[in-house]
């Protein structure tokens, strides 16, 4: 279970709005593995409706602020203008640790929708999410 802070759901879901007709991408980060206390935006170094490509400065920066907080990255977050929350076979090729959250926004529909996943060696599994 991914437990996600609400300002972090605001503030993804804010930034898939704004990035609006690209996809949004953003790290999250917490205490604990499950824990994700803070939303990280980043830029979309790919500018694409289709793919996110987080930028390697904004990574590095996150991961800074995280290790000063005693935490650890432990999930990406990206958004699909016109699909169903669920990952793409590219996401499923990009998915770099099976410790993870891969949480995707929806908005393919009236309200923004956010799922999370656990992707291993190509297996999705999702996962529900408590808004703390």
């Amino acid at each position: 279970m991914l437990r996600l802070d609400r300002t972090a759901f605001d503030d993804i879901c804010a930034l898939a709005y704004r990035e609006y007709p690209l996809e949004m991408c953003g790290l999250i980060a917490g205490p604990q593995g499950d824990d994700a206390a803070r939303f990280y935006p980043c830029h979309n170094d790919a500018q694409s409706a289709k793919v996110y490509t987080i930028a390697p400065l904004d990574f590095m920066r996150a991961e800074d602020d995280a290790d000063d907080r005693g935490w650890e990255i432990n999930g990406v977050v990206h958004s699909h203008t016109h699909s169903e929350p669920y990952p793409s076979p590219t996401d499923v090729a990009q998915a770099v640790d099976p410790g993870w959250h891969y949480v995707i926004v929806s908005l393919k529909r009236e309200a923004p929708e956010l799922r999370s996943y656990r992707i291993v060696d190509g297996a999705i599994e999702e996962e529900p999410i408590e808004l703390v």
